[in-house]
């Protein structure tokens, strides 16, 4: 059976220092084919916070039955090694687990800064950070990455320096997806989609690529390219004239995702993935990703 949502977000996320990121952007689709629209961060705030979004979601969530999808890793690589961190004691051996040491390690960080990790002696070895690539460091890829591969597949999880770096953003991201235990149901690791907000990883180059638009040199960003991605979703088309900002066109990621994951999210096969998916997470649409629309 597939859940019913009554509102579609789609979150381009970041994972910098500070509390005010001009890279975060937040977009809303409602059920059809209307437009999805850009929401501007809260009156006080110039741009948006980690902790603002977070309370966005859960605002927004008493009002409407929300699938919000958030642009970040919600794991690590498990299946390959059989745990998180190879080598390591005790390491956690549940996406929970990862989530609640990740956060604990970063209490001190503001607004879900989760880069404290690399500082810690025992986790820095594992991760590519600025200034210290860990000599424990490999590009280990999630299942869900794999599968992604034939469209577009991410970065490594662990690697947090460079344009493609994921790992900083997933930091912060999964000291959130921790933070909300108990007011959603973060997909797929726990699958209570009849909770008034789920959440789900995107990955806004898979979506563009998927709908025959390359992602590359701001080229998704053009308006026809973006209504062209937006059709292929079922999505009316953005007025002339409209220019998606942020520093890398976010807004133009934000629409993409929140059209595609309503689009998506009636299609059976989206819900039905490996059993793999509770420990590494996965990328919302992926699966069967050539059949999906």
């Amino acid at each position: 059976m597939i859940a019913e949502f009554e509102l579609f977000i789609g979150i381009d996320w970041s994972g910098a220092k500070g509390s005010s990121h001009s890279g975060i952007a937040v977009s809303e689709a409602g059920v059809g084919c209307a437009v999805p629209s850009i929401i501007p961060p809260p009156v006080d705030e110039r741009s948006w916070s980690r902790t603002s979004v977070m309370l966005y979601l859960i605002k927004r969530s008493v009002e409407k039955k929300i699938l919000a999808g958030i642009d970040f890793a919600f794991c690590y690589p498990f299946t390959d090694e059989n745990t998180y961190f190879p080598g390591m004691k005790d390491a956690p051996s549940s996406a929970q687990g990862l989530w609640a040491l990740i956060d604990r390690i970063n209490t001190d960080a503001t607004d879900l800064y989760g880069g404290l990790i690399w500082r810690n002696p025992q986790f820095a070895s594992y991760y590519n950070a600025p200034g210290n690539k860990g000599f424990l460091f490999r590009s280990r890829r999630r299942q869900t990455e794999i599968a992604a591969r034939p469209i577009k597949s991410p970065s490594p999880t662990f690697n947090c320096v460079g344009p493609a770096g994921v790992g900083t953003g997933s930091l912060a991201g999964m000291r959130m997806l921790h933070k909300l235990e108990s007011q959603a149901c973060r997909w797929p690791i726990e699958n209570n989609t009849d909770a008034s907000l789920t959440l789900v990883e995107i990955f806004p180059s898979f979506y563009f690529s998927l709908a025959g638009v390359k992602p590359i040199k701001g080229n998704h960003a053009r308006l026809d390219m973006l209504n062209k991605a937006l059709a292929f979703y079922g999505s009316n088309s953005l007025p002339n004239g409209f220019v998606p900002k942020g520093p890398d066109f976010d807004e133009a990621d934000a629409l993409i995702s929140s059209a595609a994951i309503r689009a998506l999210s009636v299609k059976q096969k989206v819900w039905n993935i490996p059993s793999c998916a509770i420990q590494e997470g996965w990328i919302f649409g992926v699966e069967c990703a050539n059949n999906l629309i």
